[in-house]
């Protein structure tokens, strides 16, 4: 065979290795599976009288995602369900690995509606607030009982806009 061929070849299959490492590190989906890799740490953010490390799910996809896959939970650390307006936002525990405090929030950032302890086994159970709410915040079981939060504890975030002090 020519010797052009094989140039051809080797041209091809570095292109679809170019274009598979391209798409395998800036694929938009995240794997969520190591935490300190997606975790973006907002040291200001408080909830129930302590900081929290706070991870935004803004996107449909990531919303969708939550923390699910994730084998553990740090103490200090909380994901936040941010939507576009209030509504009966329903949360499940599909691919849960840990349980989980669920927290539904109104629009300035007041807890509204809490479940506490929710066991992985419960999926396909909807959890749905009494109200409306516009955000969601999910921590590692326990936060609830741990850090006395009630309906009412506000979350507070300094550096987003959203949620105002």
């Amino acid at each position: 065979m020519s010797r052009n061929f094989y140039i051809g070849l080797l041209v091809i299959a570095a292109g679809i290795l170019a274009v598979f490492l391209y798409r395998t590190n800036f694929d938009d989906k995240a794997t969520n599976t190591d935490i300190e890799q997606v975790i973006q740490s907002v040291p200001d953010a408080e909830f129930g009288g302590v900081s929290l490390r706070i991870e935004y799910a803004m996107t449909p996809e990531a919303r969708e995602l939550g923390l699910g896959g994730r084998t553990e939970i740090p103490e200090d650390y909380g994901m936040l369900f941010v939507f576009p307006e209030d509504d009966y936002y329903g949360f499940w525990m599909e691919d849960a690995m840990v349980p989980l405090d669920i927290f539904w929030l109104d629009a300035q950032g007041q807890t509204i509606f809490i479940m506490a302890d929710i066991a992985t086994s419960t999926y396909p159970d909807v959890f749905y607030p009494t109200t409306p709410a516009r955000y969601v915040l999910e921590t590692a079981a326990g936060f609830t009982r741990k850090h006395n939060v009630t309906i009412g504890t506000p979350l507070r975030l300094k550096n987003f806009p959203i949620v105002s002090q």
